[in-house]
């Protein structure tokens, strides 16, 4: 049968973008359907504008630092309104170069809603398209608890949109997000409660590094209140809200912000017309090939409830593109050793093991710490700290993990990923020459251990 496209996408986020174009730079026929934005959650809602402000958030520290370095400037005043315009020009652009990337490749760009019909048919309004394979990367949606009140709350699609700079802001939740815009609230001067419903946020992560942001995050005044949950939400005639908590107490706001979760986008895709199964949690099922029960079908990304990081989507749909058509070239995607950044405020960057999992995995360890002020601070009235660990093979002297919570984090875990991918030992850190004086020198002095096994 003769098929309109070797490869219809559907969903134009980071994966399905790099699939696409990577299938058609490989010779194959691509059309691709995404009906809101060009780049998905992580350019339009998620990473990028993330990112930007917390650039922006961390300005209120540098300027308050840079008095004790000889510089005297005015009052600092923050306007939320330049900040969101700016914002969206360069979001704006970035959507504009996901577009030359598809059409450069010679991919079609439909921008409407794609339904499948059946295994090799995709409906977008009253026109049907045929492929010899579809791929979905929808992605995912924020997810906001239902409860009394609760549409009272906004999520992540939302607070990048806010018409102002609320003066007190609820966080609900302990993840990724939750944690880095209460660090961007408060450092663009908002009064900050985060609230989360069990012992410490940051599940999954080294328990020393979730201890070392706490202690940070609380230093800095942000408000944390763990085992806590909201039972209903209340809006007042001036427009504010009142969060009533599950023990009785009452919270005041002008903004809550929910951070608890995303969910499949699978609203509306048809997917009833084909084979394809869901796991337990509504995710898609796919083999390591991201094949779905459905051989026309294939899935990657957030969709598929792995790894829910751009650059892992960004691996699989490079590896997908050279599986169906350059397979020559195919490689599974490896999901050990990924490293990755929470962009509060310090940042933290993490890759490898953590304590607890190397422990459970059977391993004997050797942990190095170390705990300190950075030179940049010496001058300034800031006290914080930054924290180091790595987490070593005490048989095999091979690094399994390495965390950091301080300035950088993200910088410097980059390269430490690429030496534990290569599988460096504690005695190649120890017999690299650091750079002085830098906080990252660290990584190559710390020789005693912090403890044995």
């Amino acid at each position: 049968m003769k098929y309109d496209y070797d490869l219809f996408v559907i969903g134009g986020g980071s994966g399905g973008v790099r699939a696409a174009r990577f299938s058609a730079s490989m010779g194959a026929r691509v059309g691709i359907a995404e009906s809101r934005y060009l780049g998905g959650t992580c350019v339009n809602v998620g990473c990028v504008p993330k990112k930007l402000m917390v650039y922006s958030a961390h300005y209120q520290q540098d300027f308050e630092n840079a008095r004790s370095y000889g510089w005297t400037t005015g009052e600092a005043v923050f306007d939320w309104s330049t900040l969101i315009t700016n914002k969206n020009r360069e979001i704006s652009r970035l959507n504009e170069a996901y577009r030359k990337l598809l059409v450069s490749n010679k991919v079609e760009i439909f921008e409407e809603h794609a339904k499948l019909v059946d295994s090799h048919h995709v409906r977008m309004g009253d026109k049907t398209v045929s492929a010899a394979h579809i791929l979905i990367a929808t992605g995912g949606w924020p997810h906001i608890p239902e409860f009394p009140g609760s549409e009272h709350a906004i999520g992540s699609n939302e607070v990048f949109f806010l018409d102002q700079l609320p003066r007190r802001v609820i966080v609900v939740g302990g993840g990724y997000i939750s944690v880095e815009f209460a660090s961007i609230f408060h450092g663009m001067g908002a009064q900050v409660t985060q609230l989360y419903r069990r012992d410490l946020f940051l599940r999954g992560f080294d328990t020393s590094v979730r201890e070392h942001l706490r202690d940070q995050m609380l230093e800095k005044g942000i408000d944390l209140r763990f085992n806590t949950d909201i039972s209903r939400i209340d809006k007042q005639d001036d427009g504010s809200l009142t969060a009533t908590l599950k023990d009785g107490r009452k919270l005041e706001a002008d903004c809550i912000f929910y951070a608890t979760g995303r969910r499949p986008m699978l609203d509306n895709l048809g997917l009833d017309n084909t084979s394809v199964k869901l796991d337990q949690l509504g995710f898609i099922e796919v083999d390591d090939a991201f094949q779905t029960a459905d051989p026309a079908i294939s899935a990657l990304g957030d969709v598929i409830g792995r790894v829910q990081l751009t650059p892992v989507a960004l691996a699989e749909g490079m590896a997908l593109a050279r599986r169906l058509f350059q397979p020559q070239d195919y490689r599974q995607v490896q999901y050990e050793l990924i490293p990755t950044a929470v962009f509060s405020l310090p940042t933290i960057g993490t890759v490898g093991l953590s304590e607890d999992k190397a422990r459970e995995s059977g391993h004997r360890l050797n942990i190095f710490e170390s705990r300190f002020r950075p030179m940049k601070l010496s001058l300034t009235d800031d006290q914080e700290r930054t924290f180091m660990k790595l987490i070593v093979d005490a048989d095999t002297d091979r690094v399994l993990g390495a965390h950091m919570v301080g300035p950088e984090a993200g910088e410097m875990i980059q390269g430490i990923a690429v030496a534990l991918k290569a599988g460096a030992t504690k005695a190649q850190f120890d017999d690299t020459i650091g750079i002085h004086p830098t906080s990252a020198e660290e990584w190559v002095t710390m020789r005693s251990a912090t403890r044995e096994d």
